[in-house]
């Protein structure tokens, strides 16, 4: 049974960044994301972070959940 906190500040750690409140509200006002990228996609990540989370959202793995979190907050900023 997986008992890790997928959450946002962890996932964060998981792409190896910044990961306190406000160094991900940073990294999101100054990474907004239009509709017309897929997240995956964004010019912001680097090889590894895309790899990550494009193999988390194939597999609807553990990370799913908060990664379409972060993809909508990215978007809603974008949206401002």
């Amino acid at each position: 049974m997986d008992t890790h906190n997928h959450n946002m500040m962890n996932l964060f750690n998981q792409l190896g960044l910044k990961s306190d409140e406000e160094a991900i509200t940073e990294f999101i006002t100054l990474h907004p994301l239009g509709d017309n990228i897929l997240l995956v996609n964004a010019p912001f990540w680097s090889d590894s972070q895309r790899h990550f989370l494009s193999e988390s959202l194939q597999t609807d793995g553990d990370w799913t959940e908060i990664i379409d979190q972060l993809d909508a907050q990215l978007r809603a900023n974008y949206r401002r």
